[in-house]
């Protein structure tokens, strides 16, 4: 698709987002983390599609994920659950608060799938454990390429975080997607800080 230069109108009940995608071609030495909290990086081999979901959701309510949401039973436990595809969960105190997903299904390559926490994490230095791990998980298997695409709805931090990560910005895109509040994916009040946009009502 080519895009003009300046503005161009975004339909009521639609998002737009400029979304980066970045890449590391070789392994980076890892970042200084924070030790001894008590976190713990959970393998979820053939996850079930309710745990995936109801995770999914809570750390992704206030950045509008919605895609797993909308996707039908069938279609997202072919991928969660393929031999290709690693889930993980950052556990602490015996819940799960942390969602990290890699996909090798491309040969010699990982796609950062879904990466997040819950938010009672922000803020305490469990993003970049969690990342060391992501970083440690990839590069042990015999890629070339390690990947990920963050978007302008993410949190503020995301793409510096990603690039202060070894990742190097590579590509830009534009995305338009339904309002997932208006499809009652997630909940009208998450992301409060993005106005939602009701598309005109149909008179009867």
């Amino acid at each position: 698709m080519t895009l003009s230069d300046g503005y161009a109108d975004v339909p009521p009940g639609r998002l737009a987002t400029v979304v980066t995608c970045l890449e590391m071609l070789q392994r980076p030495a890892l970042r200084s983390e924070r030790a001894g909290a008590g976190w713990q990086l959970r393998h979820v081999p053939r996850p079930d599609a309710a745990w995936y979901r109801e995770l999914f959701a809570r750390i992704g309510e206030e950045w509008l994920w919605f895609s797993r949401l909308a996707m039908p039973v069938p279609r997202l436990e072919a991928i969660i659950r393929d031999p290709a595809v690693e889930v993980y969960a950052l556990a602490t105190g015996g819940r799960d608060e942390g969602l990290l997903e890699l996909d090798f299904r491309t040969t010699g390559e990982c796609e950062l799938a879904f990466y997040g926490l819950g938010g009672p994490l922000l803020g305490s230095g469990a993003g970049r454990w969690l990342m060391n791990r992501a970083i440690e998980q990839a590069w042990a298997r015999p890629i070339q390429r390690f990947w990920v695409h963050t978007c302008t709805l993410d949190h503020p931090d995301a793409l510096a975080f990603y690039v202060r990560s070894g990742f190097r910005a590579y590509a830009r895109q534009v995305e338009i997607a339904p309002d997932p509040r208006l499809m009652g994916l997630v909940p009208r009040t998450a992301a409060a800080r993005i106005p939602i946009i009701e598309p005109p009502r149909v008179a009867p």
